[in-house]
């Protein structure tokens, strides 16, 4: 849907997104600023009292709390107000500007596309949405991923930063609510490889603890809360271990909550390799010749498309992993699914 334009311009777009799963009770002028963060809190102030922002076609407030696949209407957006001669210029957000290599890494990135959906092999390192201080991310540059389409692609899910694999984007809103539905009613299986400082025991199982977010002194972090947090559930099952060092783990989250799988993994003593975040030196193991980053890829995604039929990605190992994966001799061509039983 669009304005019509005039003879003083083009036509300003009015866009839909749907509030993904990690944007749970997010306020709505802080789930504004992740999106739009050149957006002024004047300006959303004035689009809210007139009725512009929508969350499920009704007004909202800025302080309204926002639940997964809500849909935000976003009506066209100020443009910045000119700089009167001699006038103080204000530090704003400024559009980040891609190289041409960045650019052709990134579309090097898509293992599946088709009109409806795209497949990223997210990299290790590049956060989904932008934080503090930090301007280049995924978010950022789905305009870069429009290819043939005329609008940008939108995140129905999400990864942590330091997690690499696979990453689903809509390209279009039929798309966007349709795999927004399959994340939310457990209809897509996500499997990840780790590998676990240690060795689970038994070597297959689910763990269920509730988990909440906790201010700590580096920030936020999550941890288990059984009387507070949101449940959260995860298979895991060991594929391969190199004595009682570390496994080759394969992970199933039945829940989406963030950090799931990294502190699912350190509260029953196994923590993922490089994972300093959640269990300080733990994490490491002395003298091995692997990375110090986190061993977490999202090796597969398997959901149903949003026409019909099955969506099923695998993606490769990434780089900064092979080393751990030559050290401890695990192989690299598994296949199969190990959790098909549990269906």
């Amino acid at each position: 849907m669009s304005d019509a334009g005039d003879a003083r311009g083009p036509a300003k777009i009015v866009e839909t997104r749907l509030v993904a799963d990690d944007e749970a009770d997010v306020r709505l002028d802080r789930w504004f600023k992740r999106h739009f963060p050149e957006l002024g809190h004047g300006a959303l102030q004035k689009l809210l009292r007139t009725g512009q922002v929508r969350v499920d076609g009704k007004r909202a407030d800025a302080n309204t709390r926002l639940a997964p696949g809500q849909s935000v209407r976003i009506p066209p957006l100020p443009d910045a107000a000119p700089v009167a001669a001699g006038a103080a210029v204000e530090d704003k957000p400024r559009k980040p500007v891609f190289s041409d290599k960045e650019i052709a890494a990134l579309r090097a990135c898509v293992l599946y596309r088709d009109a409806d959906v795209i497949v990223l092999d997210k990299p290790a390192g590049m956060a989904v949405q932008g934080g503090t201080g930090q301007d280049k991310h995924l978010d950022a540059m789905l305009d870069l991923l429009k290819f043939d389409a005329e609008g940008r692609p939108k995140l129905v899910h999400r990864l942590d930063k330091d997690t690499s694999g696979c990453l689903v984007l809509a390209r279009n809103s039929f798309a966007a609510s349709r795999l927004t539905e399959s994340f939310r009613g457990r209809d897509a299986r996500k499997i990840y490889w780790a590998i676990t400082v240690g060795v689970p025991e038994p070597h297959q199982g689910r763990i269920d603890l509730s988990i909440a977010k906790e201010m700590a002194a580096g920030g936020e972090r999550m941890m288990v809360d059984e009387r507070n947090g949101q449940r959260a559930q995860s298979y895991y099952t060991v594929l391969e271990h190199a004595h009682r060092k570390a496994a080759f783990v394969a992970l199933w989250p039945r829940t989406g909550r963030t950090h799931q799988l990294r502190v699912h993994m350190n509260a029953i003593g196994t923590p993922i390799l490089g994972d300093g975040k959640y269990a300080g030196q733990e994490a490491f193991i002395g003298g091995a010749e692997v990375k110090r980053q986190l061993h977490l890829h999202a090796r597969r995604i398997i959901i149903p498309h949003p026409r019909g039929g099955t969506v099923d990605v695998t993606a490769p190992l990434p780089e900064h992993m092979r080393p751990a994966w030559d050290y401890f001799g695990f192989s690299m061509n598994l296949k199969e699914d190990p959790f098909m039983a549990l269906d």
